[in-house]
């Protein structure tokens, strides 16, 4: 999962809605779209709108007539309330319930929105979403229960007082004022048994909002006339109005002096949808239960707004009084520090002395009962807003003292970004400190902090050690290599253990990677042995990269590839730190400055997997975990003379090609949306973007054309997968035939002959599916075909395991020519369309349609194995609208309603042209995701054209 908000990458799904919508996109094509008779304008802010009637609607919970909302609108909000809005109160399920009375008349009652909604994965996907229910809804009748005939008696001799009727809900205590007898408890459950002695108007579903009248004979000769009729009907509907505030007036003012073990329905924490919320941790017991609290405009924000709300109420209202009798769970308003009113429940009683928990901070302490007071319902609408969470990765750990304790001092008090793997109960996260100029994985630190610090490797300056094995070299010249300790010891006999494991148990299912998460440590097999890896970046479901902890390697792999850690030896594994250290050759001329191919190649040939080299360190740079060292092969050591750093520095390797791009300074792998220089979950060693490649380079003149396959140990690799003997056997099978093919020559530009064909775009007057990645404005959007965005995916997957293995080299690009190019972790097909002088090429991305800046490092030979699918992104302009110049205003109104959404298109000209992506295509766009109604984009453009006319 990506955390960045920037994540471009499209969700592939299936399309009920659109498929549903064709009939009705069909037989509209020569219609003008149906209007409604009033309409606010398009410029009307219409989610403020309705965050208002949400507002107005949770003040008055049991309902509002909708004839007395503008007025209710316009004393809140100082500003009228548009007509139109009150036509579409139907159309909005998620603002409010829409109910008409049984008693007749043409005014309707407003509740707040029903809070059940059925899931998405409920529905019927090859239907078309319901209607809204029905407005008025009889309650299931209930076989009647036995009511005492006196009791029915007193009931019909009180509903004679009530000529206007009386609510269900205050029947009982208008019975026991009236006759000082406690009212039937369950009477209200079944109000049918009361129908023989006065009449029920159901208001809607729930019982109690029921509306009793006496059951009057009516004179024989009574003739009401239509104006007295009416006349009489606002009377009592007047009436009625009158009584219902007033009895919710009474119920808020009483809220104090209700059953003290009266419950109370407090609406359950819904977690954050956007990618990546903000979390403030307050404490914890272990990474199983992380106290947390959200923080937002719903969350923290509307507990800020609750609690000056219960300051204002509990230090102005004289009628409120301190708590008397108490029990175990019972909420309650408490008095904090500094005159701060807090929500609370209580844990525990004792004669003057209550333990409560702050419900929406998470924490307990023992306050005086003369402090805590019965919490008002009206406080408890908004959810609490402590939380748990689980750290993802410290499971293994998650009691250990030592291990509780880093937790603690890195997060508590503090607030991080929050990556959300899976939204159970107690959600499974990672956090993410981005205080800094990096992101910091601060599950990955705490777990590198529980290394057993007795394996760790110390190199001491001026020391000699042998038997030292190279097993990276990266293209700045850094060099891993691995120094034979008792942590490196420990290391090979858990995973000789480990293969004897998975060799005599059968490999289940369990062993499979289901949650891959950035920081994850698992086994990745190679060369007959399991090698620990850490994933670094999730591109996909499919697709992801790797760090190799004990030798420096970095490669992308598939999902699949990977297996979990035994649990028997997980807690061994993750406490060996890595065994990788990072080195750089000592005293080389400050005049050699950028490696160069040819000195990289040398290097490589000379040392790479030698496991009897030896080193003398120099310097030991803790602030960059870098090791300073002579590099001696085994024929010429000690000679410092006859060392690898003076050898390669006599060498003839120094001479700068031009246009030639090396990195200089190794480049980390980043964690998802771009969250670079994450810390390893079991060290702080950079990981390099580039990979070791195999020995006999075939050259090319002067310039090394490499085939850039990975070695790990001897072994190529292939997409971070071996040839043979492992897992990974028959990984990507088609790939050394791609290979071999590359190895030529790529500085020529390719011929129009091997551009993939034009996508398919329907014919003038026909419809299609399509997706929106960009929108400028409606004279200038790009469209991508929906049904092909699956295989688009598919193939960005397979660029990012193919190009992993290609290590950065000089490509000659030339302007108005495809390559492949490495555009925010992944791999577009793009078209070059200028070259910069500070090594910067701008490149147009043919499957998304965006214009973007990259080094000329990151553009490589587009493989004809990339070349098959057509270019995805079509340049479209909305048809049905005349304007010259959009403005920014109309623009942004456009791109909200257009960008990245999946749409209908009806195609009205298709302008071909020789290239691909000048092609073009004049289309009307139709937003149909709403259940009965379809919204032509250019009726709403030209609407709000008109509308802004007026304004100016």
């Amino acid at each position: 999962m990506h955390l960045s908000a920037c994540n471009k990458e499209v969700s592939v799904c299936t399309s009920p809605a659109m498929d549903t919508a064709r009939g009705r996109v069909q037989n509209n094509i020569n219609q003008t779209v149906e209007k409604p008779n009033v309409t606010p304008p398009a410029s009307y802010k219409m989610d403020e709108v309705q965050n208002r009637i949400k507002e107005i609607l949770n003040k008055h919970n049991n309902g509002v007539w909708i004839s007395k909302l503008p007025h209710f609108y316009k004393e809140l909000y100082k500003e009228d309330l548009n007509q139109g809005i009150l036509q579409q109160f139907e159309h909005w399920p998620h603002i409010c319930t829409v109910e008409k009375p049984c008693s007749g008349g043409q005014d309707l009652l407003l509740y707040p929105a029903k809070r059940k909604q059925p899931l998405k994965s409920e529905l019927d996907p090859d239907k078309v979403p319901l209607l809204p229910a029905s407005k008025q809804t009889q309650p299931a009748k209930e076989s009647p229960a036995v009511m005492p005939g006196d009791v029915k008696e007193k009931v019909a001799e009180l509903l004679v007082k009530y000529t206007s009727g009386l609510w269900a809900s205050a029947l009982p205590k208008a019975f026991e004022d009236t006759y000082k007898v406690k009212f039937p408890e369950d009477a209200l459950k079944n109000l049918a048994a009361l129908s023989d002695v006065c009449t029920i108007d159901y208001i809607s579903g729930n019982p109690q909002k029921a509306i009793l009248y006496a059951k009057l004979p009516s004179p024989p000769d009574k003739i009401l006339k239509d104006e007295g009729q009416a006349q009489g009907d606002y009377d009592i509907k007047s009436m009625i109005e009158q009584e219902y505030l007033q009895i919710e007036k009474n119920i808020a003012e009483s809220a104090e002096t209700c059953a003290e073990d009266m419950t109370i329905a407090i609406p359950p924490l819904v977690i954050p949808t956007e990618a990546s919320p903000s979390v403030l941790v307050v404490e914890l017991n272990n990474t199983n239960e992380v106290v947390i609290r959200y923080v937002g405009k719903d969350y923290s924000a509307a507990q800020e707004l609750m609690e000056d709300e219960m300051k204002e109420h509990y230090s102005k209202n004289p009628k409120v009084a301190p708590v008397q009798a108490v029990h175990v769970g019972q909420l309650l308003a408490v008095k904090a520090e500094e005159d701060a009113w807090l929500r609370a429940q209580i844990i525990s009683a004792e004669e003057n002395k209550l333990k409560v928990c702050y419900v929406d901070y998470g924490f307990s302490e023992h306050v005086e009962k003369s402090k805590a007071y019965k919490l008002n319902p009206k406080f408890c609408s908004l959810s609490f807003q402590a939380t748990k969470c689980k750290l993802a990765g410290l499971d293994v750990l998650n009691d250990d003292p030592d291990l509780v304790k880093v937790v603690e001092s890195l997060t508590c008090g503090k607030i991080f970004a929050v990556e959300i793997l899976d939204k159970s109960d107690i959600p499974l996260v990672v956090l993410y400190d981005t205080s800094g100029e990096d992101d910091i994985n601060i599950n990955a630190t705490c777990l590198k902090a529980m290394c057993d610090k007795s394996l760790e490797v110390h190199l001491q300056v001026d020391a000699m050690y042998t038997n030292v094995k190279v097993t990276n070299i990266c293209s700045d010249g850094t060099i891993y290599c691995q120094v034979p300790c008792k942590g490196l010891n420990k290391l090979n006999d858990l995973l000789h253990k480990i293969e004897d494991y998975f060799h005599c148990k059968h490999m289940t299912s369990e062993y499979f990677i289901s949650l891959p998460f950035c920081g994850k440590i698992c086994l990745f097999h190679c060369k007959g042995k399991w090698l620990r890896v850490e994933i670094t970046n999730v591109h996909s479901s499919r697709a992801l990269d790797v760090h190799f902890l004990d030798s420096g390697n970095a490669t992308s792999v598939k999902v699949s590839e990977l297996r979990e850690i035994p649990p028997r030896f997980l807690q061994e594994i993750i406490a060996i730190p890595p065994q990788a250290i990072k080195c750089c050759l000592a005293d080389l001329p400050k005049s050699i400055g950028m490696w160069t191919p040819d000195a990289v190649l040398w290097l490589r040939d000379s040392v790479l997997n030698c496991s009897d080299c030896s080193i003398k360190v120099t310097e030991v740079n803790e602030t960059k975990g870098i090791a300073y060292v002579y590099l001696f092969t085994p024929k010429n050591f000690p000679d410092p003379h006859r060392s690898i750093n003076r050898q390669i520095t006599n060498a003839d390797l120094w001479k700068h090609q031009k246009d030639v791009f090396l990195s200089a300074v190794s480049s980390p792998v980043s964690s998802p949306g771009g969250r670079n220089g994450s810390t390893s979950l079991l060290g702080n060693i950079p990981v390099s973007s580039s990979t070791p490649i195999s020995n006999n380079i075939p050259v090319l003149g002067n310039t090394p054309v490499s085939v850039n396959i990975p070695v790990l140990g001897g072994t190529p690799l292939l997409g971070g997968t071996p040839l043979s003997g492992s897992t990974g056997e028959n990984f990507r099978k088609s790939f050394p035939e791609i290979i071999k093919k590359s190895v030529v020559d790529h500085t020529s530009p390719f011929s129009a002959e091997e551009l993939p064909p034009p996508v398919h775009l329907s014919k003038p007057g026909e419809h299609m599916d399509v997706y929106v990645p960009v929108a400028c404005h409606p004279g200038h959007f790009v469209i991508q075909p929906w049904q092909e965005i699956h295989k688009l995916e598919v193939l960005m997957e397979e660029m990012i395991l193919y190009y992993s293995m290609s290590e950065e080299r000089h490509v000659a690009v030339e302007k108005d020519q495809v390559y492949a190019a490495k555009v925010e972790n992944k791999w577009h097909r793009v078209l070059l369309k200028g070259i910069l002088t500070n090594g910067m090429v701008s490149v147009y991305e043919l499957d998304y349609g965006k214009h973007e800046l990259v080094n000329i490092r990151k553009v490589q030979p587009l493989v004809d194995v990339f070349r098959k699918l057509p270019f995805q992104a079509v340049t479209a302009q909305l048809a049905g609208v005349k304007c010259s110049q959009w403005s920014e205003e109309a623009s942004m109104v456009f791109r909200n309603h257009v960008e990245k959404k999946a749409l209908v298109a009806l195609v009205q000209t298709v302008i071909e042209s020789t290239n691909p992506w000048d092609r073009k295509v004049v289309v009307y766009l139709v937003d149909t995701s709403l259940p009965d109604t379809d919204t032509w984009i250019h009726d709403f453009m030209s609407q709000y054209l008109v509308e802004l006319s007026k304004v100016n």
